[in-house]
């Protein structure tokens, strides 16, 4: 029986990719902080015989060495995520994220383990000319803005990743994500559809930061899951960086006025400057579109769920959230 790894498995996205590893018979080991996962997460499979959680940090070498030793894949999604936490902890974020996937990376390359590399669409900055492919350059902002630093960081992993496969011969695929969105996420850190839905469903204003004609496209993470899961068996992903996401683009004052519709809410629609929230010199990026041409090339990639779709799954979501209960009654 076959034997993964998930570093941040407690997390929005690594516990859905742990549920469908069990859920296809294989066994799951999930080494997580809880520092933005949740043990909640992982509820319906946390008793299930092929499943072990270590709760410790990426940054403990010993344990996470041993864990790859004892497995016949990495998943490595553990990171510091969400423009909020990173604009609050830039150091955690730093760190967490060019070290944990060094400790990652040099385990693997030690027992000759296959790894994915979870890296981001900020990865692609300021970069303008859309839609963004695997090879377009990296427009990143001033250092002194904090708003870059996690995009830098995952450039380093990217860089460490392809560093370990030419010198080391370690068998990597590095997978940039934009826009993952689906139940279980939350809306502290500043992800757009949890926020809106959570605000919409308690008759809270909806807030929308700017003037809402930035745009973003979004993907559910079933989408994504099985994304992951069709790439690692393809030899030819082995060595290369994938972009996974949707190009179905949305102005993000739009989105708002879909979350109302599909709520039924009577929620105000409010444009605040993203400086409160953000603090001053805060950048935010106009349209953000992946190419998926060469996703497509290697998976014959298509996606199962619309953006209505993932916001009525979100939206189930909220609903049974016992905070919100006393709006529903």
């Amino acid at each position: 029986m076959e034997k993964f790894l998930i570093t941040g498995g407690c997390g929005f996205i690594g516990s859905f990719l742990a549920e469908e590893l069990i859920n296809q018979n294989k066994k799951v080991v999930v080494i997580d902080d809880l520092s933005t996962g949740s043990i909640k997460n992982i509820s319906c499979i946390l008793n299930h015989s092929n499943f072990t959680l270590f709760i410790d940090t990426i940054l403990n070498k010993d344990i996470l060495e041993q864990l790859i030793k004892n497995v016949d894949f990495v998943f490595h999604l553990a990171a510091v995520v969400g423009v909020k936490k990173v604009m609050e902890d830039p150091i955690q974020s730093i760190v967490t994220n060019i070290e944990g996937t060094y400790n990652v990376l040099k385990g693997c390359a030690k027992y000759k383990k296959k790894v994915l590399i979870t890296s981001t669409s900020e990865i692609y900055g300021k970069n303008t000319n859309v839609p963004f492919s695997e090879s377009a350059d990296i427009v990143i902002g001033s250092t002194k803005k904090k708003r870059w630093s996690y995009a830098c960081s995952k450039a380093i992993d990217e860089f460490l990743s392809f560093a370990f496969y030419e010198e080391y011969n370690l068998p990597i695929i590095v997978v940039r994500l934009f826009n993952t969105v689906g139940p279980r996420q939350t809306e502290r850190y500043g992800m757009v559809i949890p926020r809106f839905v959570k605000q919409a469903l308690s008759g809270n204003p909806i807030t929308i930061f700017g003037n809402g004609e930035q745009t973003r496209c979004f993907i559910h993470v079933k989408d994504v899951i099985s994304t992951l899961l069709k790439l690692i068996e393809k030899e030819e992903s082995y060595g290369d960086v994938f972009n996974i996401g949707s190009n179905e683009e949305i102005k993000i004052k739009n989105l708002a006025f879909f979350v109302k519709e599909i709520t039924k809410s009577d929620s105000e629609i409010k444009f605040i400057n993203p400086e409160e929230v953000y603090n001053k010199g805060f950048e935010d990026m106009t349209r953000r579109i992946p190419d998926l041409n060469k996703l497509k090339k290697i998976i014959n990639f298509q996606l199962s769920y619309s953006i209505k779709d993932i916001i009525n799954d979100v939206v189930e979501y909220y609903k049974k959230q016992s905070d919100l209960l006393p709006y529903f009654y």
